[in-house]
């Protein structure tokens, strides 16, 4: 990369600290990929997974040249690691700042040979969440009467691209692919999204609280990423009820409220959404103070109010290229399926399910 190149790249700086689930402009993205290897003793049996996505794959921490060694992915190749007995390699095609039609197209199609290795079991994406924010950030630029069409098109463009996602990893995955998973999105800066808008409804001429209009709009979004995954024989590990729903039953209602908020499959898009907004709305709690039980809690977001926290140190990825690398699991065994953190840190958490649609074997 020339000076020129360097400078332009550092401009994007302070627009990269709100990346999450996504991120700013399409031209503010970042490249971040990573191998790692989970490097298991008495054993030379290597096997794959396969992540494409953005800053949350990632593992995107406010650095434009490191990030978090132990991702999602790479804590689900953990969990593989364990259970299967043998090596495994994380690769983490990523890019924060994109939108899903970049996700799709510039990772999922431009490099789909990471999927096509003979090695591949695990195949893995989310995209959608940079969507949302650009929608979410215009919405909340206006001043008039508000133009809802931002978050309409972040919608049907999230829906538009998992789909494809789904069938191009379908028809060009290698063959002995085990798993395909999607995970959806969790709803950062929740907290600070309940306040009125500058805008102005067209239909009442009140403000409308932007929390109110915002939840509805990522249901649905949430909703298809779990549909289009029963329909096209993937899993939906379902972050949005692990991360904004308390380990325990904080209502009363005989559920523990991060099960309760889960997707159910071949439920209808009215009942989600309705579940969702509505039936189980006050149980809802913003990510920086998880509950996993009435008096401990941990936060799953990082001071940026949008990444997920993550335990493990960092990897170069990103304004320097990405990084391969290797090391012994930081567990060798996990008994009971959940390593002593599973729960403290939002990659861990994130990590820990997807690794319960883990196949029984490679």
């Amino acid at each position: 990369m020339n000076l020129l190149g360097l400078v332009r790249t550092l401009r994007f700086l302070p627009a990269l600290a709100l990346l999450s689930v996504g991120g700013q402009a399409v031209a503010s993205t970042l490249n971040q990929n990573v191998s790692w290897t989970i490097d298991r003793a008495g054993t030379s049996t290597k096997y794959r997974i396969v992540a494409y996505g953005d800053s949350i794959y990632a593992g995107y921490n406010g650095s434009i040249t490191n990030a978090a060694k132990f991702a999602a992915p790479t804590v689900d190749a953990e969990y593989l690691s364990a259970h299967w007995g043998a090596d495994i390699e994380s690769v983490r095609r990523a890019k924060s700042g994109a939108v899903a039609s970049d996700v799709y197209k510039s990772k999922i199609v431009g490099e789909r040979s990471y999927m096509q290795a003979s090695s591949t079991r695990v195949v893995t994406f989310e995209m959608c969440g940079n969507d949302g924010l650009q929608a979410r950030s215009a919405l909340k630029d206006q001043s008039g009467t508000c133009n809802y069409n931002v978050l309409a098109t972040a919608e049907a463009n999230c829906k538009t691209y998992v789909a494809a996602a789904m069938d191009y990893i379908n028809a060009n995955a290698y063959a002995g692919v085990k798993l395909k998973v999607i995970s959806n999105l969790f709803y950062p800066g929740y907290a600070a999204d309940n306040v009125q808008s500058n805008c102005r409804d067209p239909g009442t001429g009140a403000t409308i609280n932007l929390q109110d209009k915002f939840l509805p709009a990522l249901a649905r979004m949430n909703y298809w990423m779990c549909e289009y995954a029963r329909q096209k024989g993937f899993q939906c590990t379902d972050s949005f009820a692990d991360y904004m729903g308390a380990d325990y039953d904080r209502d009363g209602d005989g559920l523990v409220d991060s099960e309760a908020l889960r997707h159910m499959p071949g439920e209808s898009e009215s009942n989600y959404v309705t579940r969702i907004t509505s039936t189980l709305r006050s149980t809802i709690r913003d990510a920086n103070t998880h509950f996993v039980s009435a008096t401990s809690s941990y936060d799953y977001i990082q001071s940026d109010d949008t990444h997920p926290t993550y335990s493990g140190g960092t990897v170069t990825a990103g304004l320097f290229g990405g990084s391969s690398g290797k090391g012994a699991p930081r567990y060798s065994n996990i008994p009971g399926g959940k390593n002593p953190i599973w729960n403290q840190y939002g990659h861990e958490r994130m990590g820990w399910r997807l690794s319960t649609s883990n196949p029984l074997a490679p």
